[in-house]
């Protein structure tokens, strides 16, 4: 790679990472319960699908982390990160990333990660 050259494989990882920060960021607060989170993930999927660049999103909430998350008045919870495990592929011209986030429990936290970098040859 030459110094300051910009490439493709650049910015399909800058762009997949604008999606899983801006996914988390968007979505985590909303209330859900066990009912709704079918069509939440639905709803994170076609919102986050319809950004450029993407090619593939698959996002799942952990049901037995909402489970002991629901309020025992109300029967809902808010969504937060460690309940999300979430795959996104982004193409970017010649190249194709696969990057994730799903919970990691010795870290106690919703860890962001690349999985694989693709270069396409056209």
């Amino acid at each position: 790679m030459t110094e300051g050259k910009i490439t493709d494989r650049d910015n399909a990882l800058f762009e997949a990472g604008i999606k899983l920060g801006a996914l988390y960021h968007q979505f985590t607060g909303s209330p859900l319960n066990m009912k709704t989170a079918s069509s939440l993930e639905k709803a994170i999927q076609e919102s986050i699908s319809v950004q450029p660049y993407v090619e593939d999103i698959s996002v799942q909430i952990d049901r037995e982390m909402l489970k002991s998350k629901l309020n025992s008045e109300f029967g809902y919870s808010e969504l937060q990160g460690p309940m999300l495990k979430i795959k996104i592929t982004v193409k970017y011209s010649t190249a194709r990333v696969k990057v994730g986030m799903a919970y990691d429990p010795e870290l106690n936290y919703p860890l962001m990660k690349i999985e694989e970098i693709e270069e396409i040859t056209v």
